[in-house]
């Protein structure tokens, strides 16, 4: 029997498959005292909660017995998962329950800021009668753009096509192919920012989306267009909207979410071009339904078949495979970090390449870890080692494992190889004994690089002096180089220059090193926390 607790409020009806079933026993206590919940967490096997419970690293070491900690929701910012993973404990949450109910209230928001809904439903009620100042616009005709087209994006994508409007999508992982199957046109960031009627925004918010409707984007802006965002705050830069507003780039705005919420900027709430909600996307009677609906189905499938589709986290890994795959799993994901950096697209093709003693090792989990690497760059913390093989064949990418004996002239090698169309890049690792985790190759370059957090790569000619200009140009600006490896193809030809340096360094040094005579490109790598 598996004792499951519930303390936030979930629908009822979500949680009937546990309830019904004979192997699992629940108890209900909303609003519980967290006190109360540290006194009874040691006897249950499974906790199910929503945003009002905190999941904290004390609360896990009281409840030596639980498998399962399942958010009813998409985020999991109220559980910590680091915790959990150290304790063995499986984190799951729902990431496809509010699909629809975000992409109905995209279409809701959509119309409202066409029709003016909100402020004329204001003005009437108080009396007036201002049809002509609450004129809108048609959605007939006009042009739909689709920042980001996973899930809700998609689903935005259909409805939007039964108004008659002409739709263009962006996602890094968008093909022509795809595009063309869902009846929309792919476009790039730059041409959904100058023809579009209306933007949509339906991203996951990483390093790379953070901000990135900024002045400078808005001001590529077709005048009069019409802005959605039932993603998440911080994407949008919201003094920049503002601006936008004010100088009449931006004809309207409306927001569900906010950089800080419950939201602050009152002077962009009170703007009288934008309609704001308070990030309502998920909430609907239905996706509440579904999100506990599909934590239950996902709770007894672990327990009865130990078939994982929802975790967000990884079961510690333990006994003889974790000593000897550990060094390898954190080269993997570093050398995916530093190739999806360098290549700087989605790729539609990956290849991974083991050699040597890696031969005869069971290698799923350090395929995992290394498409995890890929992937996260442009799905954020979306990507986890149990999904990340689903979300690859989600977005179309196609991939392959090869195995050789040989050994490129190391004990063990691993190559990773990402292809967009006839690009390709290449990048190739190595554990020396003694020595730890390496760099070895770049495309044809052969070099020797201790994986840090930040790096600097630097393509250019291979001519006297130019190691000593890049060197004083970083000096000048008080960065410290830890080591400096080049590698070229021929003398006096092409060749690369890969730096560990002891802090970031910023834009415009990257600008000025870029100016240099001889360089042909200048890239700041940076490996995500935690890798030193």
């Amino acid at each position: 029997m598996f004792k499951v607790l519930v303390t936030d409020a979930i629908s009822e009806s979500g949680l009937l498959p546990l309830y019904e079933h004979p192997k699992f026993h629940v108890d209900r206590y909303d609003q519980l005292p967290p006190e109360k919940l540290f006194a009874i967490i040691e006897h249950y096997d499974v906790l199910i909660v929503r945003s009002q419970t905190n999941v904290t690293k004390e609360l896990i070491s009281k409840a030596p017995h639980l498998r399962i900690i399942a958010r009813a929701g998409v985020g999991v910012d109220n559980i910590d998962v680091e915790a959990a993973t150290l304790n063995g404990v499986i984190v799951i949450n729902a990431p496809g329950g509010n699909t629809i109910a975000a992409t109905e209230h995209t279409l809701a928001m959509l119309l409202s800021l066409a029709r003016k809904i909100p402020h004329a439903h204001q003005s009437t009620i108080k009396g007036n009668w201002e049809r002509k100042k609450y004129q809108g616009i048609e959605l007939y005709e006009k042009t739909l753009g689709i920042i980001g087209m996973g899930k809700i994006g998609t689903e935005v994508a259909k409805r939007a096509q039964s108004f008659q409007m002409n739709i263009l999508g962006y996602d890094p992982y968008l093909t022509e192919d795809r595009a063309k199957k869902l009846g929309i046109t792919k476009a790039d960031l730059d041409e959904i920012a100058q023809i579009s009627d209306f933007i949509t925004i339906h991203t996951p918010l990483i390093k790379d989306t953070k901000g990135l409707v900024n002045g400078s984007y808005i001001q590529k802006m077709k005048k009069g267009v019409r802005v959605i965002n039932c993603a998440r705050g911080g994407i949008i830069d919201e003094a920049a909207l503002f601006e936008g507003l004010q100088s009449g780039i931006i004809a309207g705005a409306a927001l569900d979410v906010f950089e800080q919420e419950p939201p602050a900027n009152f002077e962009l709430l009170n703007h009288p071009n934008v309609i704001v909600t308070p990030h309502l996307g998920a909430s609907t009677e239905e996706a509440q339904e579904k999100v506990a609906l599909e934590v239950s189905a996902e709770i007894i499938n672990i327990c009865e078949s130990h078939s994982i589709r929802s975790a967000v986290n990884m079961p510690q890994i333990t006994g003889e495979l974790q000593r000897r795959m550990q060094p390898f799993l954190q080269i993997g994901e570093q050398m995916a970090h530093i190739a999806i950096q360098l290549f700087d697209k989605a790729p539609d093709k990956i290849q991974i390449a083991y050699f040597g003693e890696l031969l005869e090792e069971d290698t799923n989990l350090l395929t995992r870890s290394i498409i995890k690497g890929v992937l996260s760059h442009h799905l954020s913390d979306s990507v986890n080692l149990i999904n990340a093989l689903h979300l690859l064949k989600e977005q179309g990418v196609i991939y392959k494992i090869q195995k050789e004996a040989s050994n490129k002239g190391f004990s063990n090698f691993m190559e990773l190889s990402l292809y967009k169309g006839k690009e390709k890049l290449t990048i190739g690792t190595t554990i020396l004994n003694g020595l730890g985790a390496r760099i070895v190759s770049i495309n044809d370059y052969r070099i020797d690089v201790k994986p840090e957090k930040h790096l600097l790569y630097i393509k250019h000619l291979d001519m006297p002096g130019m190691i000593g200009r890049v060197g004083s140009i970083l000096g000048d600006h008080l960065v410290n180089i830890g080591t400096m490896q080049v590698g070229r193809s021929a003398v006096g030809g092409e060749a690369i220059m890969i730096l560990t340096l002891d802090k970031k360094i910023d834009a415009p040094v990257a600008s000025q090193l870029q100016s240099l005579t001889g360089i042909e490109n200048v890239q700041i790598l940076e490996l995500p926390a935690g890798y030193n």
